[in-house]
């Protein structure tokens, strides 16, 4: 009996792998989301879609899913490791610079939307605390698909790219009270609705308290431990401890689990691990992610959608519509422009992925009853399928607006996009580099592999991050499609060349600065694709040369022709060597 219900929930594991491994690669070549390609999966997967007819044709139980709540565990892993990204990517400095946009358009749009939402649901019928968690759902956008959007096509630092993160941020703050609140809700009766939002806001207030106590005097000095003598799997094993443990403890004081992977994620993003962190749990953030939305699929039954489509079609259209007019409003009132703000609200008019996760606990603890997710499912899932042309439609009509360029503008344009410096390694030669550079204005991100030097240096000031810098994750987390310049100062030969390839594959027209202790590594390095390569060796002699002969007598005019000639006949004979 045991070795059957294992080879069953292998299967099931099975069939879910295939699924992420055919159907949601198809999604993601339309650009349509791996989200979509998980939900989509799960319906067709689950007992609603094939396996309906698995007893009329038994050969379709060995391609669907039999039991979908014995993965549950591992989806709501999936859902922490989401909530805990989320909370290293809400780092205060971030906030503050776009704090107009998160607090101002994101904070108009975001509680206009709940309460126009939830109003339309608590006429149509829900109760009070149904109505309060379902325009809190559908409130948000999806930080997935449109941030995806976004970066494909390159625009997240433009006008709309900044009004559309600033506005997410906003959102992804709101996930974590609004899963505390849907778990008071689920204890309180309509009178005590008031009583439920306090206790919601003093929590909120004693979060925050743990966040700059335990992080100070705990967390970071526990990562500087395992980054000075455990190294990558310690790491990433005391961030699992980290994410497992918070939640643990926040499950046990009678709140969520995903509050205690958000708060988790809030402490170590403010310490210099947590590019680090991001990239080893991305991966499984990814899969286990993807498990939620194949069961949230399976829980749909297209025969109950079909009956229901008139009602799904027209709750659909209203959301769409109040969305678009109130994102357009608050990005008005908060300075932007009308192209820009007609844009933004195409971009975050449908739901997003937390609809379904909020909704869906929420039907857990019975705010919500679980056959309101046969109409609210699907409008979340129809509304994220119309995200990418939504996009398409929103560039269009924006680009239709907007007054032509004034001649000779273009430029000035793209010098305002340019964004960061980013430098390989922090030791001497990376320091002085980045001393000269902030002194012109530069904005600068330099990666470290030691813990050490990392933790000195960003105790300094230095916007210094641990981690490797030949990783392309780590590079993508660090905006390397954003920035204008690479640097590489890296000591291990081996090390600079495979970082000067993984930039180059992720950006072939990035200009990429590098030093070489030799010929032999200076060729390499330009084989590998830098820009340009600095020897160690040649410009050391030449900085002494220039000294003897400021000594000996010669003007500084001739000094430096003299050094110019000789730079340029010992590059020409390294690179012949």
């Amino acid at each position: 009996m045991e070795a059957d219900i294992n080879g069953i929930w292998l299967k099931d594991i099975l069939v879910f792998l295939v699924a992420a491994g055919i159907i949601v690669p198809l999604f993601k070549a339309a650009r349509l989301g791996a989200v979509l390609g998980f939900l989509i999966a799960g319906v067709v997967l689950g007992p609603f879609g094939l396996g309906r007819f698995a007893d009329a044709a038994p050969i379709l139980s060995f391609v669907t899913v039999s039991d979908p709540h014995a993965v549950e565990p591992f989806a709501e892993l999936g859902v922490l490791f989401l909530l805990f990204l989320l909370g290293l990517e809400l780092s205060f400095r971030r906030l503050w610079a776009l704090r107009l946009t998160v607090f101002g358009t994101g904070g108009l749009q975001s509680g206009a939307s709940a309460i126009v939402i939830g109003l339309a649901a608590f006429l149509l019928g829900y109760a009070a605390p149904s109505a309060v968690i379902i325009g809190l759902a559908f409130a948000l956008s999806s930080t997935a698909i449109v941030m995806q959007i976004m970066f494909e096509e390159r625009r997240v630092a433009t006008p709309v790219g900044r009004t559309v993160l600033g506005v997410l941020l906003m959102q992804d703050i709101l996930v974590a009270p609004i899963l505390i609140l849907a778990g008071f809700l689920a204890r309180s009766d309509d009178g005590g609705m008031l009583g439920a939002l306090g206790q919601a806001a003093w929590q909120g207030g004693a979060a925050i308290l743990v966040i700059f106590v335990v992080g100070r005097y705990l967390l970071r000095p526990a990562f500087r431990l395992a980054a000075r003598f455990g190294g990558r799997d310690t790491l990433m094993a005391l961030t699992l401890v980290a994410v497992v443990g918070a939640a643990v403890l926040t499950d046990a004081g009678g709140l969520s689990l995903a509050l205690g992977a958000f708060l988790a994620g809030l402490l170590v993003g403010e310490t210099e691990f947590k590019h680090q962190a991001e990239v080893d749990l991305d991966p499984f953030k990814g899969l286990l992610l993807g498990l939620f939305f194949v069961t949230v699929g399976m829980g749909l039954d297209l025969v109950q959608v079909w009956a229901s489509l008139p009602l799904i079609l027209a709750g659909l259209a209203a959301m769409l519509a109040v969305k678009f007019v109130i994102v357009v409003a608050a990005c008005l009132v908060t300075g932007n422009k009308l192209p820009v703000a007609v844009e933004a609200a195409f971009l975050l008019a449908p739901a997003g992925e937390f609809a379904f996760i909020i909704l869906a606990a929420a039907t857990s603890s019975g705010v919500v009853a679980s056959d309101a997710m046969g109409i609210l499912g699907p409008i979340a899932g129809l509304s994220m399928l119309l995200t990418p042309l939504c996009a398409r439609l929103g560039r269009w009509v924006a680009g239709r607006m907007e007054e032509p360029a004034p001649e000779g503008t273009e430029l000035s344009r793209s010098l305002d996009l340019s964004d960061h410096v980013i430098i390989a390694g922090f030791g001497r030669v990376g320091r002085s580099i980045a001393r000269v550079m902030e002194e012109e204005g530069a904005t600068l991100v330099a990666l470290e592999k030691d813990a050490r030097r990392a933790e000195k240096f960003k105790r300094e000031g230095w916007p210094v991050y641990y981690g490797d810098a030949a990783r392309p994750e780590m590079l993508e987390r660090v905006g390397v499609d954003g920035a204008a310049l690479f640097i590489v100062t890296a000591d291990n030969p081996e090390a600079a060349c495979e970082i000067v390839r993984t930039v180059r594959s992720l950006r072939s027209s990035l200009p990429v600065v590098a030093r070489a202790r030799d010929p032999e590594h200076a060729k390499a390095l330009a084989e590998a694709g830098a820009t340009h390569v600095t020897l160690d060796a040649i410009e050391a002699a030449l900085q002494m040369a220039a000294k003897a002969l400021e000594e000996w007598g010669l003007p500084p005019d001739s000094i430096r022709s003299l050094v110019d000639s000789e730079r340029d006949d010992e590059y020409a004979r390294a690179e012949k060597s």
